[in-house]
């Protein structure tokens, strides 16, 4: 687990995951709060799941990068 840790830091593949993130991010905030966006009817718990919906590609991006990484090494 500590070694999965350490290969999920490497400047790479977080690099990799905050440019997925904030890409597929962006796109899905779009299609799911757009309409939302663009009348700045913000609630409050929309910023939670806006937040969210960035980091759940983040995450699949790092944890792909760093399955990839160990079956190479």
């Amino acid at each position: 687990m500590i070694e999965w840790f350490k290969l999920a830091r490497r400047r790479d593949i977080l690099t990799r995951g905050v440019k997925v993130g904030v890409v597929v991010g962006t796109i899905l905030t779009a299609i799911n709060y757009g309409d939302v966006l663009l009348t700045a009817k913000i609630l409050p718990l929309m910023y939670w799941k806006i937040l969210l919906t960035y980091c759940v590609p983040f995450c699949v991006s790092t944890y792909a990068s760093v399955e990839a990484a160990r079956t190479t090494e």
